[in-house]
């Protein structure tokens, strides 16, 4: 007799909706703020400061308005040196345990940076982010918009999980994540949980979620009296890891970026 298929919760109350639409700007139509971040010098916030003390200029004119608008053939200086706009760059990474997911660390951390060092000349960044014990796919680019895509809740990106809990999981308990935990910063649901272990194994689960809070799986299984003892981002917005092990990168191919740019 085969092995019978473990059951998969699933929340049904999650329905299909229309998604905002990402504002495609004119090449002619751009802030000066975002031509300079999108050249590498900076972010726009930082682009802002860089305006204000009058280090930029536009076609040999000093700007100092922080709505200037310019276009591609516009010769933008900052202090004399042309900036032109980067390539994006697109680098998945399977993150191991004890990195911090941030730039730079006041501590002296280690950060996901150092894992990628010599992948590109581009400043790339985190899209989003792992804590610091927590392994899987971690993307990253200097692609604001779709940056934005991944990151913001009305996308809705899809992200999988496999974790390893200290006891096991009751079937009523993974129910409930497919239902809707309320937490202290509101109402989370786990779109599906299903046990992805051995026959009767109930300590390892594979969840499903859409919701980018800090450290949200964790704190779910945590609220319900488990303790995530392992915690492995399998996939995220349809990017699995392949080939790529642990402490490892690759560079995401045309296709795969395509398909980013219109993730659900």
């Amino acid at each position: 007799m085969g092995n019978k298929k473990s059951k998969k919760y699933t929340n049904k109350s999650k329905t299909s909706s229309s998604k905002p639409q990402i504002s495609k700007e004119v090449l002619e139509n751009v802030r000066l703020n975002k031509y300079i971040a999108n050249a590498g010098v900076c972010s726009r916030r930082e682009a802002d400061k860089l305006i204000e003390n009058g280090d930029v200029t536009v076609n040999g004119e000093t700007i100092t308005s922080m709505g200037h608008k310019v276009c591609e053939t516009d010769d933008v200086r900052y202090l004399g040196k042309r900036l032109k706009k980067e390539r994006f760059k697109y680098i998945l990474l399977n993150k191991p345990k004890n990195y911090i997911t941030t730039v730079s660390d006041t501590h002296n951390r280690q950060t996901v940076m150092k894992l990628i060092e010599g992948a590109c000349s581009e400043r790339v960044y985190p899209v989003g982010r792992l804590d610091r014990n927590t392994t899987g796919l971690l993307l990253f680019t200097n692609d604001g918009e779709l940056t934005k895509r991944l990151t913001h809740p009305s996308y809705e990106v899809k992200k999988i999980y496999e974790a390893v809990l200290d006891k096991p999981v009751e079937d009523y308990d993974l129910e409930k994540l497919t239902l809707g935990i309320e937490l202290e910063d509101g109402l989370s649901i786990f779109d599906s949980a299903e046990y992805n272990g051995a026959p009767g194994q109930k300590t390892i689960v594979m969840v499903s979620i859409h919701s980018g809070k800090n450290r949200i799986v964790r704190r779910m299984f945590e609220h319900l009296g488990y303790d995530v003892v392992k915690l492995d981002r399998i996939e995220f917005a349809g990017l699995k890891k392949g080939k790529v092990t642990r402490g490892k990168w690759r560079v995401l191919n045309k296709k795969e970026v395509g398909f980013l740019k219109t993730a659900k």
